[in-house]
């Protein structure tokens, strides 16, 4: 997992790394700069449209110079827009500076008049993460005229004005697409700020993870190579019972779907057996929805000990309070918290006695809120979500672009995978019977949690190879499986 510097640190860990690997700054500035070209090589094969890369005066500006050369190099019509001169830029700046082949175009600004921007292609390379106050001057000018600009926007690292890790202040670069090296910066993951982000592409620059940790990071950014040592892996003896049998508890009259939701996302995430206790619901329409699961019709709660875990909430409806004590005081395992569940302890603080340490909620933004009131910004919610973990020794699963994982120890995971197709009814009903299925099959909360929002993702980006605009719910479950295969996790 990557861990998440935030800006003060990200000077000292390149320092350090430096000194550790023998190299020169430069080196790994050239570093960064292939690794871009290799990103822009495949994405980008039309070289008609011409590139204007605006450099800063820092070593933003020096990974720019750098990324025109080797642009300039593949065949590409590019020019750089200069801020600044060798005698006021760093050492590394005036290297690649005077690496820049002659036929490249050079522009002092402001003699360039931008209208002839228009339409092309511009990089960012103006400010990095360095930055901790607002754009003024002629910065803040020319970031507001390229914003206004048609053609396509690439910011390198952090677009230019968004501070690494707080809400931005004044003007930023608004990006069509952020290119960052080695881990995505805390500003990158916010709704806050995707105006400026746009889509987000992290690139390796092979600092070792041990490494970075040495910097004592308490946030994470998941990727697929981090995935396949959590799962559990089953043998040819194997017998459903192994796999785990889970409870879903919800589903009440005119909410029977949600339910059902749950316990097809349940079956192919590799739950072994899985129940369905929906009180006032229609077991016909369970059963015929869902032939592979069990309807429990009658109290289930004097039995839940056979359950290897228990998902409380979607399509719950207005249960009474005394039901739900109830089942909390009945289960002493780690249990699954979503939907009308969350609703109801947002209503009855009393109810947090009685959940299960390592329990894990599953809330999206709204129902955040009513936990935990409301927030000016993404970063204010991030504190709370990490002080309920914390508080209460539960898992809170923030749901949303770059879902995050709020761990009891302080810690949070920020997920990598999925798309804006995925906002429709019922994806957060999958979402909890795929973590309630993980925690049943014996995966630890932690790790339940996070196959749980990286395969949703997956499944998400899967579905929508062949559905877009008009992806439903079903579509993420039918795609569980493919994102296990594109693992080769069997």
């Amino acid at each position: 997992m990557l861990s998440i510097l935030p800006g003060h640190l990200i000077a000292a860990l390149d320092k350090k790394y430096v000194q550790k690997e023998q190299i020169s700054s430069w080196e790994l500035m050239e570093r960064a700069a292939n690794a871009f070209l290799t990103w822009f090589l495949e994405n980008h094969s039309e070289k008609k449209k011409k590139i204007f890369v605006f450099v800063g005066p820092g070593n933003n500006g020096g990974d720019g110079l750098a990324i025109a050369r080797l642009l300039f190099e593949r065949g590409y019509i590019v020019a750089v827009v200069l801020f600044s001169n060798k005698d006021n830029s760093s050492l590394d700046w005036q290297k690649n500076f005077d690496l820049l082949p002659e036929d490249i175009g050079r522009f002092e600004y402001p003699s360039l008049d931008l209208n002839l921007v228009s339409g092309e292609m511009v990089i960012d390379a103006l400010f990095g993460v360095g930055i901790n106050r607002p754009l003024e001057g002629k910065y803040r000018d020319v970031i507001l005229e390229l914003n206004q600009l048609l053609g396509e926007k690439i910011a390198i690292d952090v677009p230019s004005g968004l501070p690494s890790d707080t809400l931005v202040e004044g003007e930023a670069f608004k990006a069509d697409v952020t290119v960052s090296f080695q881990f995505p910066k805390l500003s990158l993951l916010t709704p806050d700020h995707i105006k400026y982000v746009g889509g987000l592409k992290v690139l390796d620059l092979g600092i070792p993870d041990e490494f970075l940790k040495e910097f004592g990071s308490s946030r994470y950014y998941l990727r697929s190579s981090d995935i396949p040592v959590l799962h559990k892996y089953f043998h040819k003896f194997s017998h459903k019972g192994d796999f785990g049998r889970v409870l879903l508890i919800g589903g009440r009259k005119g909410k029977v779907g949600a339910i059902i939701l749950s316990a097809k996302s349940a079956l192919r995430s590799g739950s072994g057996l899985v129940h369905v206790w929906a009180e006032g619901a229609s077991t016909d329409v369970i059963h015929i929805a869902c032939t592979e699961v069990m309807v429990d019709e009658e109290q289930v709660i004097k039995d839940m000990d056979k359950f290897d875990a228990v998902g409380i909430g979607p399509g719950l409806g207005e249960v009474p309070l005394m039901l739900l004590g109830q089942i909390f005081r009945s289960y002493d395992k780690p249990m699954v918290l979503d939907a009308d569940a969350l609703n109801l302890l947002s209503e009855h603080e009393e109810l947090w006695d009685f959940i299960p340490k390592g329990s894990i909620l599953t809330p999206h933004l709204k129902e955040f809120e009513r936990l935990a009131g409301n927030s000016e910004h993404h970063f204010e919610r991030l504190e709370k979500a990490s002080s309920l973990a914390v508080k209460n020794q539960v898992f809170v699963v923030l749901k949303g672009a770059f879902t995050c994982i709020s761990a009891p120890d302080g810690k949070q995971y920020f997920n990598s995978t999925g798309n804006k197709h995925m906002a429709t009814a019922g994806a957060g009903d999958v979402l909890t019977g795929m973590i309630t299925s993980f925690l049943g099959q014996g995966y630890s909360p932690l790790n339940a949690c996070i196959c749980g929002v990286f395969h949703h993702g997956l499944a998400g980006e899967i579905a929508s190879k062949t559905k877009v605009r008009g992806m439903i719910a079903s579509d993420i479950i039918e795609s569980i499986p493919t994102s296990f295969l594109e693992m080769n996790i069997d």
